[in-house]
């Protein structure tokens, strides 16, 4: 194995086995014993004994098996992270341009990166924050720095990785998640899921994790760490996100992170405001196979004027019967359910985004992270559990994304308001209210 596949990075071995192992790799156990517990080496989490098991008596790490499973028998090999990268004078190769407040924004960014700072950036949904870490990243590229964007979901991943690969074309670039089967090979930028992470060790100079309150990255302690260890000593975080949680906005207020604010979309319009339909019997009417007639007329309403829809329902079980509704209307002729463990997931969302169907009918998994042009948005039964407020604002902002098509239609269909309800969009429209002030403020 080449010497490179080792920087900043964590490679498994076996004990009886190190042909393939370059000399100048540090090596040390993947586990480490104690009397009750073991410890290892790869993810840092704890596990008792007892569970630890296996067959042949050896002990193996449960909590980080979804990687391959280390053993008492294995060592981990690295090579501290070197930084061999060409000299590039002019990395960003993007040639789009940013709006006024975009570039106050994405020089603040580039900053606090170069001084090493942790920053989190709150942006609206559409606000452009790939577009907006743009500068930053190409500074760090022509400092020889790594960098990293990771974010908790593929779906986000299989979006931003093109969009870096046009905008860095002469940067080495790797996508890496469970659903990509590909050799790895050392890359100035890695593209990755947070999960990724727990395979590097004090590799990045700078780490930007998108959509940082997403499952399965928020409140995940064994991700949190992860985010440590993969860093260097002296490096930048950037946490980039629409919905913030309560314990980022509390670093800000600890001053362990620095804040920035943009209210308002790349294009200057503001964020749809959900209409709200009261459907009490709305799951009682889909076991039957029908659907409201408001809610047909709307669909109809936006098929005839060819815009593309996406459905949201809180439940795997409802997809089928969703779809089945949905068919029976004379308008609709290609539609599609899309869940987490979909096998064809990927290319059903690449499928959406060429127009290729006219309805997507999917769980939260869809909530945030991809980008159709000039969607429509319908929630059935968005006063369900799973709709919580974060989640709210995440899918209204799946509409108007685009500049041909920047504003359109967001309806929540609920048997009641509740508070989740209520406060996404008393959020959204605050964050309206903010966005004009700056934009009248912008053209005063």
């Amino acid at each position: 194995m080449q010497p490179e596949n080792f920087y900043g990075r964590i490679v498994k071995g076996a004990l009886d086995d190190i042909s393939d192992i370059p000399s100048e790799a540090v090596k040390y156990p993947a586990l480490k014993l104690y009397k009750r517990q073991i410890f290892c080496c790869r993810c840092h989490q704890t596990t008792n004994k007892v569970v630890a098991h296996l067959p042949n008596g050896d002990l193996y790490c449960p909590q980080c098996i979804q990687f391959g499973r280390v053993t008492s028998r294995d060592l981990l090999y690295t090579i501290a992270e070197p930084n061999l990268f060409p000299v590039q004078n002019n990395a960003l190769t993007w040639i789009g341009k940013l709006s006024f407040l975009q570039q106050k924004c994405a020089m603040k960014l580039k900053l606090y990166a170069q001084q090493k700072k942790d920053f989190l950036l709150w942006a609206v949904t559409g606000a452009g924050k790939t577009e907006i870490m743009f500068p930053a990243i190409a500074a760090a590229i022509e400092r020889r720095e790594r960098v990293c964007w990771a974010a908790p979901r593929i779906d986000v991943c299989n979006e931003i990785y093109p969009r870096l690969q046009r905008a860095f074309q002469r940067t080495s670039i790797i996508l890496l998640h469970g659903a990509k089967k590909t050799d790895y090979f050392y890359s100035q930028l890695v593209v990755c899921t947070t999960h990724q992470l727990l395979k590097f060790r004090a590799a990045f100079d700078l780490l930007i994790i998108d959509e940082a309150d997403a499952f399965p990255f928020k409140d995940n302690p064994l991700l949190q760490l992860a985010t440590k260890n993969c860093r260097k000593e002296n490096s930048s975080l950037l946490l980039l996100t629409a919905t913030p949680t309560a314990e980022m906005l509390q670093q800000v207020k600890q001053r362990k992170l620095i804040l920035g604010y943009l209210p308002l979309r790349f294009h200057g319009h503001l964020l749809p405001v959900p209409q709200i339909m009261l459907l009490p019997n709305w799951k009682k009417q889909l076991q039957q196979k029908r659907i409201a007639s408001k809610v047909i007329k709307s669909i109809e309403k936006w098929l005839i004027l060819d815009l593309p829809i996406l459905v949201f329902a809180p439940e795997i079980s409802l997809l089928d019967q969703l779809k089945t509704s949905l068919q029976q209307l004379t308008a609709v002729k290609n539609l599609a359910t899309v869940f987490a463990a979909d096998p064809q997931r990927i290319e059903k969302v690449q499928k959406m985004r060429t127009d290729f169907f006219q309805l997507l009918v999917t769980t939260t998994i869809l909530e945030r992270g991809v980008t159709f042009p000039k969607v429509n948005v319908l929630v059935i039964g968005a006063d369900e559990q799973v709709f919580t407020q974060e989640a709210l604002v995440q899918i209204a902002g799946r509409a108007g994304r685009s500049q041909q098509h920047p504003t359109g239609e967001v309806i929540f269909v609920c048997s009641m308001m509740n508070r989740s309800l209520k406060r996404a969009i008393k959020q959204i429209k605050f964050l309206n209210r903010e966005g004009a002030k700056l934009h009248r403020n912008k053209l005063s």
